[in-house]
């Protein structure tokens, strides 16, 4: 079962209801009454003993009429009175976490009172474990107390009726009546409030999971808007590129006639120069959300860099072997980059998978239209394998539609995992699950 997710927000009764189906008056009344109803759970939540020990002690204070009659009477009669009205009342500290025991605890004690002729004005308390029951009992508890509830009222009043005479007759239909609304609502309101919380609960999840999908379509808003930012600049770059090529030709010219121009025109393309990488390092800052630093700029790796790469990973214990077929070396420098960053995020996943002992092979064959990239490993695995959905899958399927192809990843015969790459400069690309299903 999936956790419920969380936020550290709290959350307001205008995100708990809408206001499609209310009117303005009846959706600001509903919104106060929700926060009245906040307030009071914030309070009883943060003093907890208030009601639990409030409860009793209102149903103690209930009892003191029985103790001042008691007193009159005897000093045995009071101890027994004051024993009967703790034992009402005592029990209900624990009403919530064993709310079967305490009912049961409070239906012998009436019962022995019943047969002694004790009365005590505490003896209600038998209805707030009813309500309770219902709350934070099973269903089938709930159940069996109502009836026990109902058979032992009815004998009550035929046993009070038999002792009293028939002048009490009249008055039988009455105290039944009332015993059964009594038992019956109390029943109904616990059960009511189990019901009430736990869609209070779904409710407040259902927000939660709301403002979760606010935060994540406004991240992909960002996004989207970073990758506006990447082709503006990118339509920047590329006439910039284009004005230093023309002035470098004209300067080339120029250095033999006119020496002054062709500085004057050399100056030029330093500052077109200067200003693209520029506008380049705050795309990049835009893109990866941190600042632009003085970090000088490295070459970046291609095909001949494989190599280092396979003794990385042979250092981190996988036997590692490399396979590389065609006419590698005049490849486009981004197409080598691409190359390498697949076979890199592959044999990263096969470090984070797979055991130690684990066995990778990585092929690269470059033919006259299609660069294809293989990386295969035979586990066993430490996990479930590649995530379908992971970044690094994600990044390489970016990498591979750059030029028109695609990735492909899923377990293999072997035991292990494998992932398929295609790479060509045209715009469609075979279909690869054919032949290897992800």
């Amino acid at each position: 079962m999936t956790a419920p997710p969380t936020t550290d927000r709290p959350l307001k009764p205008e995100n708990l209801i809408g206001r499609t189906r209310l009117g303005d008056s009846e959706y600001r009344s509903v919104v106060r009454l929700l926060t009245w109803l906040g307030r009071v759970r914030a309070a009883d939540v943060a003093h907890p003993r208030v009601r639990l020990w409030g409860v009793p002690a209102l149903y103690a204070l209930g009892g003191i009429p029985a103790l001042e009659r008691a007193a009159r009477d005897s000093g045995p009669a009071f101890v027994l009175m004051l024993a009967v009205t703790a034992g009402y009342t005592v029990p209900l500290l624990w009403r919530k976490q064993r709310p079967m025991l305490v009912f049961a605890f409070l239906v012998v004690l009436s019962e022995v009172c019943l047969f002694l002729g004790v009365d005590s004005g505490s003896s209600a308390t038998q209805l707030v474990a009813l309500l309770n029951l219902g709350r934070f009992g099973a269903p089938g508890q709930l159940a069996v107390g109502v009836a026990y509830n109902l058979l032992q009222t009815f004998v009550s009043i035929v046993f009070f009726n038999g002792l009293k005479g028939s002048s009490q007759a009249a008055s039988t239909p009455v105290l039944a009546f009332l015993a059964v609304v009594a038992i019956l609502s109390m029943a109904a309101l616990g059960l009511a409030g189990k019901l009430v919380n736990a869609y209070v609960e779904a409710l407040q999840e259902h927000a939660v999971r709301l403002e979760m999908e606010r935060d994540q379509r406004a991240q992909l808003a960002a996004a989207t808007e970073r990758a506006r930012v990447a082709r503006e600049m990118h339509d920047i770059l590329g006439h910039t590129l284009a004005v230093i090529v023309g002035l470098a030709g004209g300067a080339a010219g120029l250095a033999e006639t006119k020496p002054k121009r062709g500085a004057d025109t050399l100056r030029i393309i330093a500052e077109s120069g200067r200003g693209a990488l520029a506008e380049l390092r705050r795309l990049l800052a835009v893109i990866h959300d941190d600042e632009p630093d003085d970090t000088p700029l490295a070459p970046q790796p291609g095909l001949t860099d494989l190599n280092a790469l396979m003794e990385r990973v042979r250092a981190a214990g996988p036997a590692a072997t490399l396979h590389l077929k065609g006419e590698l070396t005049h490849l486009a420098q981004g197409l080598q980059l691409a190359v390498y960053r697949i076979v890199q995020e592959a044999l990263t996943n096969t470090l984070k998978h797979a055991a130690p002992s684990t066995t990778v092979e990585v092929a690269v064959t470059a033919g006259p239209e299609a660069v294809i990239v293989t990386v295969e490993d035979t586990g066993p695995h430490k996990a479930s394998g590649t995530d379908e959905h992971g970044k690094g899958l994600v990044g390489m399927r970016e990498r591979a539609a750059l030029y028109g192809g695609q990735v492909v990843a899923g377990p293999n015969s072997r035991g292990g995992w494998t992932v398929r790459a295609l790479l060509l400069p045209t715009s469609t690309a075979p279909d690869l699950t054919e032949k290897h299903p992800a």
